[in-house]
């Protein structure tokens, strides 16, 4: 019997919010299968009831024809059913080895045969084609490198349904490749695979159908995408036409670069930190969006994590309208006016275990005078940016974990906006696994932002997100800038060149 899978009537609820109401799919065995929509559409319930996180209020899963029903994340698992989340799931301080067979570490009299196990891991992974340092800290691992390692826990497993959600969000261009052979591959094997992705691109170059999710409910199925546009897609998913998704048609035309050399806001001379050893210079002017791409690795991350204070730093000075900043903490750079939204919101944006209202006065908490919190401030400032920026929440006292991507992200940006002294805003990966709807929104804020004066930067491995939003691109490789390009230069194939270990020398040139 084929081993499709069918979704009916699958519904969840939850305080103040009904997740999905009555969703129907159908998904066919032997085909990669977009799961598409907004964030909020449902597709993280969805995935979380699949693979026995959660448990519905109502509706049916079936698998070749069988009901399913799970007790728990490892009943599904033990039943043929792997999820791998966007939120990644492992356990940082064990190593590859230990993450790749957890639960499952091969025994004799109660031990651990460890030798026997790295022995059949290292087969596993050498038939799959992947190479892993088996002896690793999770911890120890870059995001790309421990999203490899989830993939290859749910391919090792042999299950009969893989779903995937935002795979490629943290992954180089090579791993990618790497993925999407793995991907082809069990399609030809016959498995159920459900592709999770904002990434458009993607989904056409590797998906066979899609279906679509909007506000907890199915509003369309592509049983094939010959033909479909890409505009078909996102109207499917939110609703409406979007015509201009970055919003360029919004630039202030006064910031161009000549303002950037007479204005410099933001000024970071010879940087240089462990993380980054070859000093960096760069400025950015006041309503100027500078835009940073690179590689997995190339140090953009790292570059800005040392101009922020948040690692700490072997040379170099940061100045902020003409004036030196003395400190070089967090605290020194949030009182000076310079706001960082992390690459990682889970582990370095949020406190997830707290409110959305609490997230976003995290750090204007110093404005308030006397040492107690002025609790009705704090909720006016929440209500106010919940508000501005559309954040999806049933109530400001919402824990913050269980919003989508998109809605933390709106949280994180809404926490420096309440500071009425931003002048420097660095977003690193601003709209990594957010749907096109919320992207739309974000890029508008950071519009908005330029136009008052904020000198912003953009870090991201998206490069049609930097070449549409940037008045400048700034390359980096292997841990240096290795060009700058003006908004009129900039195109892929100069911006990859730059990018690129053996990056061309003549586009450098003429960057320089």
């Amino acid at each position: 019997m084929k081993q499709d899978l069918h979704i009916r009537a699958l519904s969840k609820s939850f305080p103040g919010v009904r997740a999905l109401g009555g969703v129907d799919l159908d998904i066919p065995a032997g085909q990669v299968h977009a799961l598409l929509g907004e964030n909020g559409a449902g597709k993280s319930t969805l995935l979380k009831i699949l693979g026995g996180e959660l448990r519905p209020d109502g509706g049916s899963l079936q698998l070749a024809g069988q009901t399913l029903q799970f007790k728990s994340a490892a009943d599904a698992l033990n039943q043929g059913i792997a999820v791998i989340h966007q939120e990644l799931q492992y356990i940082p301080e064990m190593t590859v080895l230990e993450n790749l067979w957890l639960g499952r570490l091969p025994q004799r009299w109660g031990f651990v045969r460890f030798a026997e196990a790295r022995a059949q891991m290292r087969a596993q992974l050498a038939r799959i084609g992947i190479a892993l340092d088996l002896d690793a800290r999770m911890i120890e691992l870059s995001i790309g490198q421990r999203q490899m390692v989830e993939i290859c826990k749910a391919v090792l497993r042999d299950a009969r349904v893989i779903a995937l959600d935002e795979p490629t969000s943290s992954l180089s261009h090579s791993e990618t490749e790497t993925l999407f052979r793995l991907v082809r591959e069990l399609r030809d094997q016959g498995k159920v695979l459900i592709y999770v992705s904002h990434r458009l691109d993607e989904i056409f170059a590797l998906c066979d159908g899609a279906s679509v999710l909007r506000d907890g409910r199915s509003v369309g199925r592509f049983a094939s995408l010959q033909g479909v546009s890409r505009d078909q897609l996102v109207q499917a998913m939110v609703g409406r036409e979007i015509q201009d998704v970055f919003g360029s048609g919004k630039k202030n035309s006064t910031r161009d670069n000549a303002t950037a050399a007479r204005n410099p806001r933001l000024q970071v001379h010879q940087l240089s930190g462990r993380s980054l050893p070859e000093p960096a210079s760069f400025e950015v002017a006041a309503g100027e969006i500078v835009g940073f791409f690179g590689l997995m690795g190339a140090g953009r991350s790292e570059l800005m994590r040392l101009v922020f204070g948040a690692d700490p730093r072997r040379g170099g000075q940061v100045w902020l309208d003409g004036e030196l900043m003395r400190s070089d903490s967090v605290a020194g750079s949030i009182a000076a006016g310079l706001m960082f939204c992390p690459e990682d919101r889970k582990e370095q944006g949020i406190i997830g275990c707290r409110s959305v209202a609490e997230n976003i006065n995290l750090s204007c908490r110093r404005n308030t005078p006397g040492l107690l919190i002025n609790a009705r401030r704090e909720a006016e400032v929440a209500a106010e940016f919940i508000a501005r920026l559309r954040i999806k929440t049933p109530s400001p006292a919402q824990e913050i974990r269980l919003l989508s991507g998109g809605n933390q992200q709106k949280a994180i940006l809404a926490r420096w906006l309440a500071e009425r002294e931003l002048k420097v805003l660095i977003i690193d990966e601003p709209t990594r696994g957010i749907d096109i709807g919320a992207k739309s929104e974000i890029y508008e804020v950071l519009h908005e932002l330029a136009a008052r004066g904020v000198a912003i930067v953009v870090v991201s491995s998206e490069l049609p997100e930097v070449l549409g939003l940037a008045d400048r691109v700034l390359v980096m490789r292997q841990g240096r800038i290795a060009g700058s390009l003006a908004r009129g230069e900039a195109n892929e194939a100069r911006v990859l060149a730059l990018a690129l270990p053996d990056g061309g020398a003549r586009p450098e040139a003429e960057a320089a």
